[in-house]
């Protein structure tokens, strides 16, 4: 059990990190800005090179922070319903059926761009019907759930391939395949931003019958919970944080996989403190690896998804060796 100062310091560790790396991501590339500079010209004076980095750098690092955050709050509600650690989703199909809807919005119906996240949280529900539906053998059970995730998942999978195949060397429908964060306007700020706050409220007013979740079924059944109306309504949240994510940025792989792991290894497991911090901390992640991205072969970049696969694989790897017993806290 940790306590309560070391939680205190470990959100003002990672609280601080992000600051650096916030800074860092903005002076990338070949405009530079001091901190006093940076402060005077948002808030005092218009300054062209200040104005020029507002407007091409801000927005694609608040997406970063806002997506990463919202795949690590998915990964670790996915993983409280399934009560197993490898709930991810990405894994689970969710993130690929809601990316063949943002594709196949884009290819066909082109006018409807405006309203693709909204399509793309839909696409979400309606692949996480079809997995429920598909798993539902006199109530759900979590292993049962993955497995069908993962047909599913290989199933869109495919049909985003072909789909892209079908759409050429289209910029639109590579950035969607490719889970790009580059050309983000402040629009797709506000759209992520709304969809995630609700989510994320969301998230938080369930934190307490996610602890709950760790319960045998048994148990839980014994002191009142309905646990298939909890767990659909949980997933529910976590779909819409995976959905919206995924109409911006794409599908990006370990994320929600990994954040939670290292998240409990800090923090505990109360999903009380545990979602937050896996926010503050699934943002870092995202925006670390666009951050790198950005470096590692200027001018070129290379995408954060690519960068999250390199990272995560081995992280991965190194916290299932770390931890014998594989299991959902």
């Amino acid at each position: 059990m940790k306590s309560k100062k070391y939680k205190v310091v470990a959100y003002g560790i990672l609280g601080l990190s992000l600051c650096i790396l916030f800074f860092v991501a903005l002076n990338v590339g070949s405009l530079k800005v001091s901190v006093g500079e940076l402060l005077h010209g948002l808030f005092v004076e218009y300054n062209e090179t200040v104005a020029t980095i507002y407007d091409l750098r801000f927005p694609r690092i608040f997406i970063a922070l806002l997506a990463g955050g919202a795949i690590a709050v998915s990964g670790v509600l996915f993983q409280a319903v399934m009560k197993n650690p490898l709930a991810d989703p990405a894994l689970v199909g969710i993130s690929s059926g809601a990316n063949f809807t943002v594709l196949v919005v884009t290819m066909v119906f082109p006018q409807l761009l405006y309203s693709i996240p909204l399509l793309a949280t839909l696409g979400g529900l309606v692949t996480f019907a079809i997995i429920y539906s598909l798993s539902w053998k006199q109530g759900l059970n979590p292993l049962r759930v993955i497995l069908v995730g993962v047909a599913i998942d290989a199933v869109f999978s495919a049909m985003i391939e072909a789909c892209s195949s079908m759409g050429g060397s289209s910029s639109s429908v590579a950035s969607i395949v490719n889970a790009s964060i580059t050309m983000k306007t402040w629009s797709d700020v506000s759209t992520l931003f709304l969809y995630v706050s609700i989510a994320f409220v969301g998230a938080m007013c369930c934190a307490g019958t996610c602890n709950l979740l760790a319960l045998e079924d048994r148990t839980a059944r014994a002191i009142g919970i309905n646990i298939n109306l909890v767990r659909i309504y949980i997933s529910f949240i976590a779909v819409m944080l995976a959905s919206v994510s995924t109409a911006i940025v794409g599908v990006i792989g370990f994320l929600g996989l990994i954040v939670p792991h290292i998240a409990r290894l800090i923090i505990g497991s109360d999903c009380k403190v545990l979602i937050p911090f896996s926010f503050l901390l699934g943002s870092f992640l995202l925006l670390l690896a666009d951050t790198i991205g950005r470096v590692v072969a200027a001018p070129y970049e290379i995408s954060a998804s690519i960068i999250m696969a390199v990272i995560g694989g081995p992280c991965f790897i190194l916290l299932l060796r770390k931890n014998s017993r594989l299991e959902s806290r």
